[in-house]
């Protein structure tokens, strides 16, 4: 499991691109918090994240990288409303948390074969296997 730290930084990362459209919906939060919630995290630690962001820590493993992106690609597509900018940033932030970029813009384009752009974990996952091997 992760850290308190990356924690943090799994956070921090997750609520500036929730900000990259200039708003964070009602939705986006909710999903913030309840990943909040899953990690550990205090609403008051939460809060906080939107104001003072902590240090990133990139993911060690390829699996939370992996899961990174995932819960980014949900993020993007909670609020019903992808915009070009967030598809931009999610592919850059990929990158720079050294995914393949072939995987990466896979995943960007089978997402609307799914209802809600929601990619099953599996699928997901098939694809970043494909690209490793």
């Amino acid at each position: 499991m992760s850290t308190h730290k990356e924690k943090l930084s799994i956070l921090s990362e997750m609520i500036e691109f929730a900000k990259v459209d200039g708003v964070v919906k009602d939705s986006e939060y909710q999903f913030l918090f309840g990943v909040a919630t899953q990690l550990g995290i205090d609403r008051t630690l939460f809060e906080g994240l939107f104001e003072n962001e902590t240090e990133h820590v990139i993911p060690k493993t390829a699996g939370d990288r992996i899961l990174q992106f995932h819960r980014l690609v949900l993020l993007m597509n909670v609020d019903q409303d992808q915009q070009e900018t967030e598809v931009g940033q999610l592919h850059n932030i990929g990158l720079g948390m050294g995914l393949p970029p072939s995987a990466i813009n896979q995943v960007l384009s089978i997402m609307h074969q799914y209802p809600n752009r929601v990619v099953p974990p599996k699928v997901l996952i098939d694809i970043f296997k494909a690209h490793y091997n």
